[in-house]
């Protein structure tokens, strides 16, 4: 792992980086990973899309419109399904005979990005589809993830959104002689904003994604009693110098297999995201978690699975960093996943009884018997975290 020549600059109370009191309970410990690679091929500037598989496209179009994406493309065998934003498409379904996370696109500044990655690891800048446009490189990260970088994409034009409300607040008042009546009906996503993935190989593959495509870390958990060891988790973001970025775009966490474990669409405000959960439920569909306001990246959040069994998160009011924060250090608990709200869900957690939560616990006998990095001392860690 290439070292970021300033990394550890700075200290307070003993503890190095020069944002601790501004994101994060502690910064890093002499000798901690720096969360940054020093010469990466390439920097993405953000999260394209996110790619699956699922046999039922009717069901997954059906639980998109009431989750608040509106269909950009349809036929018999694909599905696109956007938010507000101009840009590309948040998700792309195609039909296939089992639900499966194929892999997320991030989007390249320019085609000079994808031919540099391409003859660094060895493989060919191809067109995508028509239905996209522009170039692709296709790459697989250490867990055999497939991990498409894109650029010239067409761009969707931008769509009506929702307007945020005006509020009273105290002594400000922004709203006069007028009623507040948020109507019940889908959130109207605007954008995707992340995706979290879980490894058996951590550290191997943060190392693999801030090396090749420029992520930087925003913050680092650790497991309680287990800091010496090294983080167990990572909410990395774009760097794109002074410009703005989300707190994180993809986030890994250790774990007994390799799989994709949520992500996040953008929604307006708060009653955006309560309004339109009352839709959700009204609809039938399964809140998971929420509503709360996370500890790292801030969100007010609202988690809720799919038809075919995904987690997906609607969320809004996150933190916006540019390159010059280090990242912040802490503990990884259940209780501090949020500022506030509802305790974390079995259901959130993985822990719930079914064929998800029977399915881990295979893998982590599994993964226990194989060279990697859950051992039966990270795997005491997680059980810890579900219980804390």
């Amino acid at each position: 792992m290439a070292v970021h020549p300033s990394a550890g600059a700075g200290t307070h109370d003993g503890h190095h980086g020069t944002h601790n009191d501004l994101h994060s309970e502690r910064g890093a410990l002499a000798g901690e990973h720096p969360g940054r690679a020093a010469n990466p091929v390439i920097k993405v500037h953000d999260i394209a899309w996110l790619e699956f598989f699922k046999p039922d496209l009717d069901r997954a179009e059906a639980f998109g419109r009431a989750f608040g994406f509106v269909t950009s493309y349809r036929d018999g065998r694909e599905l696109h399904l956007r938010g507000t934003q101009a840009g590309a498409p948040c998700v792309i379904i195609r039909k296939g005979r089992r639900s499966r996370f194929l892999g997320p696109a991030f989007r390249a500044a320019d085609t000079r990005d994808l031919l540099r990655l391409g003859d660094t690891l060895g493989t060919r800048v191809q067109a995508l589809p028509e239905t996209l446009g522009g170039s692709v490189v296709d790459l697989l990260d250490p867990n055999g993830l497939r991990v498409r970088v894109v650029a010239d994409t067409d761009e969707l034009p931008a769509l009506s959104a929702q307007e945020p409300l005006r509020f009273n607040f105290g002594g400000e008042l922004d709203r006069i002689n007028g009623i507040q009546r948020p109507p019940r009906e889908p959130a109207g996503v605007r954008r995707l904003g992340h995706v979290v993935l879980q490894s058996t190989t951590y550290m191997g593959t943060l190392n693999w994604y801030l090396e090749h495509l420029g992520l930087i870390v925003s913050d680092f958990l650790y497991y309680e009693g287990q800091r010496e060891r090294g983080p167990t988790m990572s909410f990395v973001r774009c760097d794109r110098g002074g410009t703005l970025t989300d707190h994180h775009t993809l986030a890994l966490t250790l774990g007994p297999s390799n799989r994709y474990v949520h992500s996040a669409y953008e929604v307006t405000d708060l009653d955006a995201l309560a309004a339109g959960g009352q839709y959700l439920l009204d609809q039938g569909y399964f809140r998971s978690w929420g509503i709360g306001r996370h500890n790292q990246g801030s969100q007010i959040f609202d988690y809720w699975r799919d038809p075919d069994g995904f987690l997906v998160e609607h969320f809004t009011d996150g933190d916006m960093f540019d390159s010059t924060l280090e990242p912040g250090w802490a503990p990884m608990t259940a209780s501090r996943l949020a500022q506030w709200g509802p305790p974390a869900t079995k259901d959130f957690l993985g822990i719930s009884p079914g064929r998800e939560s029977l399915r881990e616990l295979r893998s982590m006998v599994t993964a226990l018997r194989e060279d990697n990095e859950f051992d039966l001392s990270r795997l005491r860690g997680l059980l810890k975290v579900a219980t804390s």
